[in-house]
C-alpha cells in the first residue's frame, strides 16, 4: 500500500493513507492508556533512547526549548527520574496519584519519512484530585517505526490555557 493516497482534488493535499493514520490513533490511544493507567514503565519503554518531552510555557506554546523558558523539557534520563519520583512518596502532589482520563482527537499525520512519521492530536487531560483540572491542548509528535509498531522520539504538549491556575503546576505526564 503506498504511504501516500492520491492528492486531494478539493485541497490539492497528498493525504496519508488511511492504514497509517489508523496506526498512529491506535498507538496515541495506547499511549493515553498507559498514562492513565500510571503503567509509567510501560509508557517509558514506547520511548526511543533519545526521547525529548517538552511542555512550552502556557505564555509562548510555540516556545523553542532551546531559546525560551518551558515548562518541562526532558530527555530520556530525566523522565527516568520524574516517573520514579511519580511512584514514590516524594512526589507529594501526586501521593496517592490523581486519577487522569485524556480524550484524544483530532489526530493527524503529517509528515511521513524513511522511518519517520511526525503527527499532531488535540488533547483533554482531566486530573481528578480534591477537585477536578482540565488541561488541553496539542501534542506533536514524532513517531519511530520499530517493527509493526512505533515508538516516540519526540512529544511536545502545547497547552491551551491562559495560565495554570488554579492547576498551579503540572505535576502529572501530560
Amino acid at each position: 500500500m503506498p504511504a501516500y493516497a492520491a492528492p486531494d482534488t478539493a485541497t490539492s493535499l497528498w493525504l496519508p493513507a488511511a492504514e497509517l493514520v489508523y496506526r498512529v490513533e491506535q498507538f496515541l490511544y495506547l499511549e493515553a492508556d498507559l498514562l492513565d493507567e500510571w503503567r509509567l514503565d510501560d509508557w517509558l519503554a514506547l520511548l526511543t533512547g533519545d526521547v525529548r518531552y517538552t511542555v512550552p510555557s502556557t505564555d509562548l506554546p510555540g516556545g523553542d526549548p532551546d531559546a525560551d523558558l518551558v515548562l518541562i523539557d526532558d530527555d530520556l534520563t530525566r523522565l527516568q527520574a520524574r516517573i520514579q519520583r511519580l511512584k514514590s512518596r516524594m512526589a507529594h502532589r501526586e501521593f496517592p496519584a490523581s486519577r487522569t482520563r485524556r480524550l484524544i482527537s483530532n489526530v493527524r499525520v503529517v509528515a511521513e519519512r524513511d522511518d519517520e512519521v511526525d503527527a499532531t492530536a488535540n488533547y483533554i487531560v482531566y486530573r481528578i484530585r480534591q477537585g477536578t483540572a482540565a488541561y488541553m491542548g496539542k501534542y506533536r509528535y514524532t513517531l519511530v517505526r520499530d517493527g509493526g509498531a512505533f515508538k516516540i522520539r519526540y512529544r511536545r504538549a502545547e497547552i491551551d490555557l491562559e495560565t495554570l491556575t488554579p492547576h498551579g503546576t503540572v505535576s502529572i505526564i501530560l
